[in-house]
């Protein structure tokens, strides 16, 4: 690359960058649904032809942001995980989770971005997936690892969710159980709840101590996705090839 060129790169790099900076700041003031490309470029003193170079719509820049988004979470709850990778696949668990919420607090605009109100008028394209699953890959290996290891606990599903079990197995873990594969995806679902409860203000007056509350709370999550160790009194564990229970 020559010298002109790799110059042309960086200028880029950065210009980007101070798009993606002011567009945040516009998320932070107005929210999501406000975001304007032509406010963008006047704060940053340019042409919004010359923006448009860069993003040619509000959307394009509404995905970065999401992108962006992601994967600073999900950069977040891995280096967590990486920490304790040698734990218990519960304390594993509950690491993920409060590395969530304690990004989520550090970014409150970007965490409404991607868990908050639809954006109306903007269909999230399938490029955002690989980041948008970078968290619920992480959980999904704390659970393979304790299956393949002392085992899960598992309950039985009602009959009429059998086959509702199975796809959701076979399109997310297809060597999991259905039954914990399903309560993986209601568990993921009450993780972004708690955070959203509080993030949002819905627990004002209502919880007072809310880190030593989430955690417990995550704890409750392990559990309920049948990461019980040590294992309770009387409740049937099984690994790969157990009978069920």
């Amino acid at each position: 690359m020559s010298t002109a060129r790799g110059a042309r790169a960086r200028a880029r790099i950065e210009v980007t960058a101070a798009i993606k900076d002011e567009a945040r700041s516009q998320l932070a003031a107005e929210g999501a649904a406000k975001l304007s490309l032509r406010a963008v470029a006047r704060e940053l003193g340019m042409v919004s032809s010359a923006l448009y170079r860069y993003f040619p719509s509000r959307d394009d820049l509404l995905t970065a942001l999401i992108i962006d988004a992601y994967d600073s979470l999900g950069e977040t709850a891995e280096s967590a995980h990486a920490q304790v990778a040698g734990a218990a696949p519960r304390e594993r668990w509950i690491a993920v989770c409060v590395a969530a919420r304690r990004w989520a607090l550090e970014h409150p605009h970007e965490y409404a971005l991607i868990y908050g109100s639809p954006v109306p008028g903007y269909t999230a394209p399938e490029t955002t997936i690989p980041a948008a699953s970078r968290v619920g890959l992480l959980l999904i290996g704390i659970l393979r690892d304790a299956y393949q290891g002392k085992g899960v606990a598992r309950s039985r599903l009602p009959a009429e969710l059998e086959p509702e079990a199975k796809r959701m197995a076979a399109d997310l873990a297809p060597d999991l159980p259905p039954e914990v594969v399903t309560a993986l995806v209601a568990a993921w679902a009450q993780l972004y709840g708690l955070i959203g409860f509080e993030l949002f203000g819905q627990f004002n007056r209502v919880v007072e101590d809310r880190e030593t509350f989430f955690r417990h709370a995550a704890g409750q999550l392990a559990h309920g996705v049948g990461l019980v160790f040590p294992q309770p009194t009387g409740t049937a564990v099984e690994g790969p090839g157990g009978s069920g229970s």
